[in-house]
């Protein structure tokens, strides 16, 4: 398969609302905006896309149509994910976890954004030489 664009349709609410949200805190850019739906890309990424859609548009799936989501996270890997914490903070995001460096070798947060969606930001870093160990991972 030969992927040329990464998309990912949010059903919700108030499309506008969320594409906003993710524009200003996570760099997207608003493309088409016809009311129920909204097309979004990243800035710096063209082939990364976010659509949000009405959730009880006639063109949503009979089946997801007016549902309401549980558990949904999107997750962006950045290379300094400690500035990426300080300018949310600042910006108010609302953090549901505070910056954490797991021993899997993740450092990472999470912010809750509109409608359920939740984001965390993380970056790849060392991970613990003994919880390698300890979980059966061995150096090849």
């Amino acid at each position: 398969m030969n992927i040329e664009l990464v998309g990912t349709a949010l059903f919700c609410d108030d499309p506008r609302a969320c594409a906003d949200w993710f524009a200003e805190h996570i760099g997207f850019e608003v493309g088409v905006d016809i009311g129920w739906y909204v097309s979004t890309q990243h800035a710096q990424h063209k082939n990364l896309s976010l659509d949000f859609v009405d959730r009880g548009h006639a063109s949503s799936p009979e089946g997801l149509r007016g549902q309401h989501a549980a558990g949904a996270l999107l997750a962006f890997l950045v290379p300094d994910v400690d500035a990426e914490a300080a300018r949310l903070r600042e910006a108010g995001a609302e953090f549901v976890l505070d910056l954490v460096t797991e021993p899997w070798g993740q450092r990472r947060f999470q912010v809750a954004g509109p409608e359920g969606i939740h984001v965390e930001i993380l970056q790849a870093v060392a991970p613990d030489p003994q919880w390698l160990k300890d979980n059966g991972f061995t150096e090849d």
